[in-house]
């Protein structure tokens, strides 16, 4: 029977009523339930009768034959959708930086905690360019000194002002919630020592 879409005008026919058996052996009930084969084919099923289904679910165990180092594997590998993940920045840059910083903070900032952070922005307008971690200060709106707590809180501020779904999916948005997510990324791993 076809009926018609009032929004889309478009016309579309219900499908036909499964002339499917079910599966399990022995059943004469019709086959309205997929279950996948095995874990190595989840796109191949078994067709079954609601009791059939709910008996194979309660045996079906995805991890069944793994060991513990293997289901670590697919757990971390499902975290990021099966695709690899790349370091960020060079640890040994993040070093220096963090030294050059605390070295110029001991090295008489005076009665001005951020004169430091001061003379890092001079010598960024001076022409030479921005560090990683330097553009990641930039970005996260901060001036050294500054501690985990602090990163994390400028960090959270940015991330709900620039977060994709609070601005209607703005494409700007998700460039600049990416940026933001980078550049804590790159201060993070200064405080990893």
């Amino acid at each position: 029977m076809a009926t018609a879409n009032r929004r889309y005008h478009r016309t579309y026919e219900e499908p036909a009523p499964s002339a499917r058996r079910c599966d399990h052996p022995g059943c004469a009930g019709a086959g309205e339930f997929r279950a996948p084969k095995s874990r190595q084919h989840l796109n191949e099923y078994y067709w079954f009768c609601l009791d059939h289904v709910r008996e194979y679910n309660r045996g079906w165990n995805y991890y069944q034959g793994m060991s513990a180092d293997q289901i670590e594997r697919e757990a971390r590998r499902d975290t990021v959708w099966d695709r690899p993940t790349w370091p960020m920045g060079s640890w040994r840059a993040e070093q220096r930086l963090r030294d050059r910083i605390y070295r110029s903070f001991a090295e008489g900032a005076g009665d001005n905690p951020f004169r430091a952070g001061a003379e890092a922005q001079e010598e960024a307008q001076a022409g030479r360019p921005l560090t990683e971690q330097e553009s990641a200060m930039k970005t996260l709106e901060l001036a050294p000194p500054f501690d985990l707590k602090a990163l994390k809180a400028r960090y959270k501020t940015l991330v709900k002002l620039h977060h994709p779904d609070a601005n209607g999916g703005s494409r700007d948005a998700e460039e600049k919630f990416k940026t933001i997510n980078h550049a804590y990324t790159v201060l993070k791993a200064g405080f990893a020592s």
